[in-house]
């Protein structure tokens, strides 16, 4: 009975404390109900969303809708800007705080500045790339008139300071950016480029920038330069030509920790699916400009020559690298030749000592034995006249490791002198062309030259590498290190010098004399592909535009100032070659002016064809009448 009325009392005591709890319990939910509650509404606040009638390079065009590279992936899609900007977005304070960097210390300064790229350099640069912000017309027209000064703002070597920089210095969109983010999207994207007619492309993945390496995004100041060059040097039309970088990541650490560089923010993709991504960028371009010519720019070695040959017999294609270098370089020295007062057969008997086994040097070496196959020798024997060196020497059949493919052919089958040093070859092999693609700045010495020179009285010293802080010896060393006889040429410019109160020309051996004539007589003469035969007809071609006054001096390349003329004397050769060739399409107007008229028609008729600067009379048609 006891027990009983105790375990009552409990019982009652534990259900007060329990009702007391959830007393409080709900107490603090009614607080917390009350504390989250939201805020009041606020009818005052409006949809800061603003609508835009305009869409693509229109907006982009426009100062006050235009946010640059801020404009995110939403509005890139809903405005038609995707590929018309790079594929990083930088956010609004990022930019104020580039634009402040600029204004307090000047753009020579904001950038790192390349040693052969002086101050003044940037400033002409800056000056021009304002100019053809606002009046490409105006900008042609002074670039063309003004070339020979010119060429070395817009293109080599201060493009290489453009391209090292291109995130700093970068301000109006210019250019076709392709990422692997736009992967199976690119038909799409490739119709948000405005123009409707495209005759060239110059394409490039930044892997391989003139000899400065991987600057991945950055790349596409290589082919806005090229394409100025196209224009101002070949005619071609600026509106109906397309700059294009395919950003697959970059491997530079510098790049990628920087907080303003505005490519994918990854390592280079590689394999298979990187040759899926160009072969969609190609099907992409040529689904919508069937007929356009593409030049492939700056590709790493280990894809460059891959590339050119999976296309090359499908596509009108070339690589200015591989290819235009090498026509470049055979020109040059048809043109040595003819200083020397040689024919172009004595091709077949120089002795050659290259150093570079990379895509450009080797695609030289490659062209240079064919043609010297057309000379009266084998190409095996055409072979055995060059000694090629990497960085662990001369390459011979006893080189332990991998060899490519490319360079393999080529490889001395003197095994002993396996990793023989250059000035050991040059005693050895007593070559005529000493050919420099290595991008080793100063790699050629006194030594090497004055050995040269005691078993040729006139070497060719050839340096061919970019930028100029790449070159293997200057234009003046060159003539101090022979004596005055040595004919020199370089892939940048150097001044002409004075030897013994002799004066002692430089040429450049630049691509600029190829490229512009064999893209504008390919496109105009509508070949379906480009043949080893057009590069070589366009190489001879080269150098019978180089004036007898001009040989004397020992010029091996023509003044670019004619640059126009040289690019329709290469056009039309190009276009002759191409119709023995059988590879120009049914509808080639300039196959039957050849055949009509002949070379000089033929001549009329490319000329016809190239853009001239100049203010045309403009009269205003609404939009959607006659379109």
């Amino acid at each position: 009975m006891m027990l009983s009325r105790i375990a009552r009392l409990i019982l009652a005591r534990t259900s007060s404390s329990s009702s007391r709890q959830a007393c409080r319990h709900a107490s603090s939910t009614v607080t917390e109900q009350r504390e989250q509650e939201p805020p009041p509404y606020n009818p005052d606040i409006k949809d800061s969303s603003v609508i835009v009638r305009k869409k693509g390079v229109e907006v982009l065009h426009d100062p006050w809708w235009n946010k640059g590279t801020s404009f995110n992936y939403v509005e890139r899609d809903a405005l038609g800007l995707r590929g018309l900007l790079p594929p990083c977005e930088i956010p609004f304070q990022k930019q104020i705080e580039r634009f402040m960097t600029e204004y307090e210390y000047g753009i020579a300064h904001v950038a790192p500045k390349d040693e052969t790229v002086t101050p003044e350099n940037i400033r002409k640069w800056k000056a021009l790339e304002s100019l053809q912000n606002r009046n490409e017309v105006l900008f042609y027209k002074i670039l063309l008139d003004n070339f020979e000064e010119m060429a070395p703002i817009v293109y080599t070597p201060t493009v290489g300071w453009c391209c090292q920089n291109f995130h700093l210095i970068y301000r109006q969109a210019r250019g076709l950016f392709i990422s692997e983010k736009d992967r199976g999207i690119m038909s799409s994207l490739v119709h948000n480029w405005p123009a409707q007619k495209i005759h060239a492309i110059v394409v490039t993945d930044g892997s391989r920038i003139l000899g400065l390496g991987d600057l991945g995004v950055n790349g596409l100041g290589i082919s806005i330069g090229k394409l100025d060059i196209y224009c101002a040097g070949a005619g071609f039309h600026p509106s109906r030509v397309m700059p294009v970088v395919i950003d697959v990541g970059t491997n530079n650490e510098q790049l990628l920790n920087h907080p303003l560089y505005f490519g994918l923010r990854r390592q280079r993709l590689e394999g298979d699916a990187y040759y899926e991504l160009i072969d969609e960028f190609m099907r992409a371009v040529l689904a919508r400009y069937p007929n356009v010519l593409i030049q492939f720019e700056d590709f790493s070695t280990n894809h460059a020559q891959a590339l050119l040959d999976r296309y090359r017999d499908h596509h009108l294609v070339f690589n200015d690298d591989i290819q235009g270098t090498a026509t470049t370089v055979l020109g040059g020295i048809y043109g040595a030749l003819a200083v020397k007062g040689l024919s172009a057969s004595a091709l077949a008997s120089q002795q050659f000592v290259v150093c570079g086994a990379g895509s450009a040097g080797m695609g030289v070496v490659s062209f240079l034995a064919k043609a010297m196959s057309k000379h009266g020798i084998t190409e095996e024997e055409a072979r055995q006249r060059f000694w090629i060196l990497d960085v662990d020497g001369l390459i011979t059949s006893g080189r332990d490791g991998h060899v490519p493919d490319f360079v393999r052919p080529f490889a001395r089958m003197d095994a002993e002198l396996e990793g023989a040093d250059l000035l050991s070859v040059i005693q050895h092999a007593k070559p005529t062309v000493l050919i420099g693609a290595s991008t080793v700045g100063g790699l050629f010495t006194s030594d090497h030259l004055g050995e040269m020179t005691k078993h040729c009285d006139r070497p060719l010293v050839m340096a061919l590498s970019n930028p100029t802080s790449k070159l293997e010896c200057t234009s003046e060393q060159c003539a101090a290190w022979t004596k005055g006889r040595g004919i020199y040429a370089a892939g940048s410019p150097q001044p002409d010098c004075v030897y013994d109160g002799k004066e002692v020309a430089s040429s450049q051996a630049n691509n600029m004399y190829i490229f512009p004539g064999l893209a504008l007589g390919a496109s105009v003469g509508k070949a379906k592909v480009i043949t080893d035969a057009m590069l070589m007809k366009a190489s001879e071609s080269l150098v019978d535009c180089i004036t007898a006054e001009e040989l004397e001096r020992g010029s091996i390349y023509p003044k670019l100032g004619s640059i126009r003329e040289i690019s329709l004397e290469i056009a039309c050769s190009v276009i002759e070659q191409a119709v023995r060739d059988g590879v120009t399409k049914a509808e080639s107007r300039a196959v039957e002016v050849l055949a009509e008229q002949g070379r000089e028609g033929l001549r009329g008729f490319v000329r016809s064809r190239m853009f001239i600067p100049s203010y045309d009379p403009l009269v205003y048609v609404p939009p959607g009448i006659g379109e």
